[in-house]
């Protein structure tokens, strides 16, 4: 493969500061990309760009960004800030994710926290980044889940659990509604194409969820990579594993749920959109 192969294209990864998301970066930098480094403060992010350039990876192609996705207001500047300098986005990868607490925990947005950081910020990216994402010609979107996905189920009556809580639900719920919403982050003309993956088990802060030893993060950052090159033919809304194509839960499957799920993200994301 060649080292230049994605040399003029321009990445967004979000949530860049370690694990995949950072591992995901080094690479993608490597293959020639100008990679947009997210991570939730600007110190943040300036770390993770001086790991980047010490793991060998050119200054000028790292851009850093600064957004907590628990406050949608910064998602919104986030995007902005994309659109402002950048006209053409090749690649979103939408892998910031937090652990759901022990407790409910809700956002200032009146989000529950891993709803929010996991799915909703990542549904309000990829509305407001359409734009340069079309203008790219042949973008991808690229939706780090969990294959925690296919245990969940959407609380349509109470999607913050606020009644009944656990932090394993919540999380995999946030996994879901991600997968679920894939497909529809890529419309029809758009001249984007949207996936999901499971990257497997790797050694990140989400682990301790798990509860299980993990890969290195690179091996998960490979498979998010992998499908991020322009000669691996994806197919739009598709969820993969390993590599593979793979099912996905059956509600993923659905086009009334995931026509639910679009409106309900909509009123969820709110003024922020």
């Amino acid at each position: 493969m060649s080292d230049a192969v994605l040399s003029a294209r321009t990445a967004l990864v979000t949530g860049a500061s370690s694990g995949i998301g950072w591992e995901t970066a080094r690479l993608l930098s490597g293959l020639g990309a100008t990679v947009l480094v997210h991570a939730r403060t600007t110190a943040e992010a300036e770390d993770a760009v001086e790991r980047l350039v010490a793991a060998g990876a050119r200054r000028d192609q790292l851009v850093e960004l600064a957004a907590d996705f628990t406050k949608l207001s910064e998602v919104a500047v986030l995007a902005g800030t994309v659109v402002k300098h950048y006209p053409a986005l090749d690649l979103l990868v939408n892998n910031a994710a937090a652990m759901a607490p022990e407790r409910c925990t809700l956002t200032d947005d009146g989000n529950e926290v891993s709803l929010q950081v996991n799915f909703l910020a990542a549904h309000l990216l990829s509305k407001l980044l359409r734009a340069p994402l079309s203008a790219a010609g042949d973008a991808r979107i690229v939706n780090v889940s969990s294959s925690l996905h296919r245990t969940a189920s959407m609380n349509w009556s109470d999607p913050h659990r606020v009644k009944k809580y656990s932090r394993v639900a919540a999380y995999a719920q946030s996994q879901l509604a991600l997968t679920m919403a894939t497909a529809e982050m890529a419309p029809t003309g758009s001249g984007i194409t949207a996936v999901s993956l499971n990257p497997g088990l790797c050694e990140t802060a989400l682990l301790p969820l798990y509860g299980r030893a993990g890969a290195p993060a690179a091996e998960g950052a490979a498979a998010v990579v992998r499908l991020c090159l322009p000669d691996v033919e994806v197919v739009n809304g598709a969820y993969y594993d390993g590599g593979l194509a793979a099912p996905t839960a059956q509600a993923a499957q659905e086009e009334r749920s995931q026509k639910r799920l679009a409106k309900l993200a909509d009123q969820l994301v709110g003024r922020a959109a």
